[in-house]
């Protein structure tokens, strides 16, 4: 293969590889030339020579392109596209093949997207279901449930593939085997983030979708997960916080829904925990709550679940373990407060959760005990 052979994906490629082009000012090279005519701007070191580019590459913009100059030179454009060829990894530009008309129309479009999986996993209704990496077990038990409940009544469920809520999220999808989960990662689709997550990669690659706006070998750096959020957005019909601090990331996701006019919705926690503070005041601030994957279909305008509500064949707590299981109710508590609670002693409580926890109904967590839900 030679140079003249490789599409215009090819040459956005390399550019969206060259250090320190973010997609703010990919966005910008490229509304000013076409791939191939950027990309000799910055072999000739003219890059930031337009304005909207040098804007877009302060403070520094004659040495951003000199940087670029000495990278450009040192790139192969064929190696680049034939390492995307390899890797199973599809390059859109935004008005081509197999780029979402919903990110075309948005207020910042990736200026080019790289995609595994089928892009026809994006064809039908879709809810972005987000929280903290630092869940509770509830907060995991709801985002499963979501996830699952949704995809079986044939609702894309599109996350972040991180760990805590996004994972269960896309988890509960998969489990359903029904509509196919979209992930928007927020490192280059060769950099599995987190590492604990590469299966679950794998799996969502195979059943639905990944995306990325970042390159190959791009870090999974801190400033990549907010840009990634609003693409998150702006593929949501509707978006759902099942859990989230007041500093939470999840507060990028929604503000970017809302200047979007997206339907936020989100999860009530209890009170006195501080991973539901942001869910919490979202639904004070007047967001529809969510107790189940049928208030989510309501708000999509969608009449049933498809299936119905999944049946719990558990067995029930029995007589000796049902007490320490009424103490426990549906907030985290510690192995004295239910003895406090149930006036037994340290033996019997003992026992007990271990009964419930044999029998699936509690967990343990870092000293705290919580129920397990369905």
């Amino acid at each position: 293969m030679s140079e003249v052979s490789v599409p215009p994906e090819g040459w956005a490629a390399a550019l969206a590889g060259l250090p320190a082009m973010g997609p703010a000012r990919l966005r910008a090279v490229l509304a000013t030339w076409a791939p191939v005519a950027a990309w000799a701007h910055m072999l000739a070191g003219t890059a930031c020579s337009r304005p909207a580019v040098a804007l877009a590459c302060r403070p520094d913009p004659a040495g951003l392109a000199a940087h670029w100059r000495v990278a450009a030179r040192r790139t192969s454009i064929v190696d680049v596209w034939e390492a995307h060829h390899r890797r199973g990894i599809t390059v859109s530009l935004p008005g081509g093949p197999g780029y979402p008309t919903e990110l075309h129309l948005d207020t910042e479009p990736p200026a080019v997207l790289f995609s595994r999986g089928d892009p026809a996993a994006l064809e039908g209704r879709r809810v972005a279901i987000v929280g903290s990496r630092r869940c509770t077990r509830y907060g995991r038990d709801v985002a499963y449930e979501l996830g699952r409940d949704l995809a079986a009544a044939g609702v894309r469920v599109v996350s972040g593939l991180a760990l805590g809520v996004d994972g269960a999220a896309h988890r509960g999808a998969l489990a359903a085997g029904a509509a196919p989960p979209v992930a928007v990662v927020g490192s280059g689709l060769d950099v599995v983030y987190p590492p604990a997550h590469s299966a679950l990669w794998e799996q969502v690659a195979g059943a639905g979708l990944l995306l990325s706006e970042a390159p190959l070998g791009a870090r999974p750096e801190p400033w990549r997960f907010p840009v990634r959020n609003r693409v998150i957005a702006a593929l949501a019909e509707v978006v759902v916080v099942v859990e989230s601090s007041d500093k939470g990331g999840s507060r990028h996701t929604v503000e970017a829904a809302m200047a979007r006019d997206r339907l936020v919705m989100a999860v009530p926690g209890s009170v006195r925990s501080p991973v539901s503070s942001y869910t919490n005041g979202l639904l004070a601030d007047g967001c529809h709550p969510v107790r189940d994957a049928l208030d989510v279909l309501v708000a999509l305008g969608l009449s049933s679940a498809g299936g119905g509500a999944p049946v719990d064949r558990r067995e029930a707590p029995g007589q000796e373990e049902a007490p320490v299981f009424d103490a426990l109710g549906w907030e985290p508590a510690t192995f004295d407060d239910l003895c406090a609670r149930t006036g037994r002693s340290p033996g019997q409580v003992s026992v007990g959760l271990a009964r419930l926890q044999a029998g699936g109904w509690v967990a343990e967590r870092a000293g705290w005990w919580e129920r397990i839900t369905t």
